[in-house]
């Protein structure tokens, strides 16, 4: 064995597949409450005791949970992030979304092997028409995406060119994150919200809280169906990265439909400046067939969709940007 590499460590599935466990238990919430004694914790949470015992004790030797006495396990440092809002807890949670994106991971040999998706060969349907078949997870998606994206940067404009906005719609823009980001920091500017039906009648709760619902409308739909026309800039956040070329480039023609002749189409994230964007998106191979471009790739899928591109660079949080205009 390699002294740089250790493969067994590498080829661990136990401390993953505990961590999701003790998550979708809920045992950091509950010992933040005092509950350490293992037996007390078992009944708490609904399962056997000896059997989390193994589990807890497995992740406090690798520095998650501490085990002070024996069957007694409290919170660290590194544990107490489990108590935190945010996408990790979701994306661990075995019981919503997280589940499915663990189970995917099986697909993974018949993905390299065929260069094709393999979740609907896990579940049964593919991963977009699994979510519409199961509201609840669908549910669970949505919401680990809201909390995924943290706080919305709203500068999408690579020189800041707001002079000739008037009008924004968020291309599968979610629950509206994003574009009540936008509406905020411009108020001159109105929005359209771009998704599917059950995503964007959670909408409300974005809009109304952010003081933006007058500014706003939503379109509920597929963004593979003709778009809301006439609009400015048509922004496309971390879409892209989901689909294949040829998804992908239909997005991007609904998109050039809909901005001509003068509107601009806002690509932010999925696409990198160089060959780097090749790099990861192993999820995204089992998940959707999805993958991270490169600007000279975007450039030919832009060329197809009948979209030029007009100039790009680094946004202020550090998104790479492109702005493209019809041909």
């Amino acid at each position: 064995m390699s002294d740089n590499v250790d493969l067994w460590a590498l080829s661990d599935l136990a401390t993953p597949w505990s961590l999701r466990v003790a998550v979708t238990l809920g045992v950091a919430e509950h010992m933040a409450q005092g509950v350490t004694e293992v037996g007390e914790l078992a009944r708490k949470v609904g399962c056997h005791g000896e059997s989390l015992a193994r589990v807890l004790r497995h992740l406090a030797g690798k520095g998650l949970f501490d085990e002070p006495a024996e069957n007694r396990f409290t919170l660290n440092e590194a544990s107490r992030i489990f108590l935190e809002p945010g996408p990790l807890r979701g994306g661990l949670n075995l019981d919503g979304h997280g589940g499915r994106i663990a189970g995917a991971w099986t697909g993974l040999l018949e993905a390299v092997r065929t260069g094709r998706p393999t979740y609907g060969s896990v579940y049964g349907l593919p991963f977009w028409e699994d979510l519409d078949a199961h509201p609840g997870l669908a549910d669970s998606y949505d919401a680990m995406m809201v909390e995924g994206r943290h706080v919305p940067d709203p500068a999408i404009l690579v020189h800041d060119d707001w002079e000739d906005v008037g009008h924004v719609v968020d291309v599968g823009g979610g629950t509206g994150a994003m574009l009540a980001g936008i509406l905020r920091a411009r108020p001159g500017v109105r929005g359209t919200l771009v998704d599917l039906p059950r995503t964007v009648a959670r909408s409300a709760e974005i809009f109304g809280p952010a003081g933006v619902a007058d500014r706003v409308t939503v379109s509920p739909q597929s963004f593979f169906e003709p778009l809301p026309a006439g609009a400015d800039v048509y922004l496309i956040q971390s879409v892209l990265l989901d689909w294949p070329d040829e998804e992908a480039t239909r997005l991007l023609r609904r998109c050039a439909e809909a901005a001509a002749p003068h509107g601009r189409v806002v690509v932010v994230g999925g696409v990198s400046a160089d060959r780097a964007a090749g790099k990861g998106g192993l999820l995204l191979m089992v998940m959707t067939g999805g993958r991270p471009r490169s600007l000279e790739e975007f450039r030919v899928l832009a060329a197809e969709a009948g979209l030029t591109v007009s100039a790009h660079g680094e946004g202020p949080s550090g998104h790479f940007i492109i702005e493209s205009r019809p041909s």
